[in-house]
């Protein structure tokens, strides 16, 4: 039997799933970062202990694998994939670099020209490199891109999804001509789209994963994505996910371009979409140890708090309002921790409707219904906040992996098909 594997580098762990020929999971596994996020060796332990939890005749089964990772998450290595220091996260803005950032791109350049983009993070990786012009170029690789290199043994690659934020132009099929003339374009990977066959697992990854020879490396996408390809979609649906952050897509006909905007390639489809900064992270960190599940239960989203707050877990914000200076409202706190969880949910409610409001004035098609994914789909209370918030269906789907999305892709490479089916053909 063999099988297809894909792993998730999310923004709050890792997690793994094994599909079958029929592209039913076998299997499937979770675990947090074993480090600091921006450590890429916590990438890669956490990868090692994910894999050595598989049964052994699981893992000789597997003859093709994935990686999604979080977009904009950006590490600057040399030749042989050997980290220059800490990646910069997703969530991290550069403000220092703007002027610089301005004289390359302008801001309605899409996803790279906004000082929240992975070109403004690579800027600052770069000054603060040591790198010397008369040395060999350091690389610039996104953290799936990354552990897609340890995996081969070979750093040269890097997906189509995840380098829209350093300066990847999707629909033209090039990097922006402002950087291809940069003493520092050596460090750009060459660009390849989700699906594509890369080689195969290296030796050093076969002895550390316990694969076996041959099994195949395919390009992957990028987390919000790879939620994407795990969901049942209808025309018209929009995808919310749930996590550390809220993310939202849905297909569009042509590419839309604006601050903060994404547009992806998928399944033979263009997504447009966005991620904020807030997301079900500050629910974590305003109400910790407390019982979040029992605390839902407590609250009448029927009557609002009147509370406005804006639940960012700091300063800046990257979508719907591409902004480095927003600042949070956190206050004022009501003193019943009920009361405080629901006025921040209203707030991220608020933060999700003004992303499709943006989505659709841009040119996306009115929505139908939403399919909620990640660990904020689990909350029924939130839902029915939402869902009469948005004025359309919202359905709770928290048990669709990420994971198992970019492992279609891997399956969809093995099985010799163009492309993953993106859409359902039911009504």
């Amino acid at each position: 039997m063999s099988t297809a594997l894909g792993i998730d580098l999310g923004s709050s762990g890792l997690r793994a799933a094994l599909l079958n020929a029929d592209g039913q999971q076998v299997w499937s596994g979770a675990l947090p970062y074993p480090g600091p996020f921006d450590q890429s060796d916590s990438w890669l332990t956490g990868t090692r202990a994910l894999l050595a939890a598989m049964p052994i005749a699981l893992r000789r089964s597997i003859a093709a694998v994935a990686v999604d990772g979080t977009s904009g998450t950006l590490l600057l290595c040399d030749r042989n994939g050997r980290p220059l220091g800490d990646a910069l996260p997703y969530h991290h803005r550069s403000p220092e670099q703007e002027t610089r950032l301005r004289q390359l791109v302008a801001e309605d350049e899409g996803p790279a020209g906004s000082t929240s983009g992975s070109l403004a993070r690579a800027l600052a990786l770069l000054d603060g490199s040591g790198a010397t012009p008369a040395g060999p170029a350091p690389l610039l690789r996104h953290q799936a891109d990354w552990l897609m290199g340890w995996l081969l043994g070979c750093w040269r690659w890097g997906e189509e999804g995840n380098n829209l934020r350093l300066g990847w132009r999707i629909a033209e099929g090039s990097w922006l001509e402002a950087l291809t003339s940069r003493p520092w374009a050596e460090a750009l990977p060459e660009v390849v789209s989700s699906g594509t066959i890369l080689g195969t697992v290296g030796v050093q990854a076969r002895a550390d994963l316990g694969l076996e020879p041959g099994c195949l490396v395919v390009a992957g996408t990028t987390d919000a994505n790879a939620a994407v390809l795990a969901a049942d979609l209808r025309e018209g649906d929009g995808i919310t996910v749930l996590g550390t952050t809220i993310a939202l897509k849905c297909r569009v006909e042509k590419p839309v371009q604006g601050a903060g905007i994404t547009m992806h390639r998928l399944g033979g489809h263009w997504l447009a979409g966005g991620a904020s900064n807030a997301g079900c992270g500050v629910l974590d960190r305003e109400l910790p140890g407390l019982d979040l599940t029992e605390l839902s239960r407590q609250l009448d989203w029927r009557r609002p708090t009147g509370l406005d707050l804006l639940p960012l877990p700091g300063r800046g914000e990257r979508f719907p309002d591409d902004d480095p200076h927003l600042e949070p409202r956190l206050n004022p706190r009501p003193v019943s921790d009920a009361l405080y969880l629901q006025a921040l949910l209203e707030g991220l409610t608020r933060i999700e409707a003004r992303g499709w409001q943006r989505l659709k004035a841009l040119g996306a098609p009115p929505l139908r219904r939403v399919i909620t994914l990640g660990g904020g789909a689990r909350n029924p209370q939130w839902r029915a906040m939402r869902q009469h918030h948005l004025g359309v269906p919202v359905l709770s789907r928290p048990d669709l992996l990420p994971a198992a999305g970019v492992a279609r892709l891997a399956l969809a490479a093995l099985t010799g098909q163009s492309s993953v089916p993106l859409f359902s053909s039911s009504r």
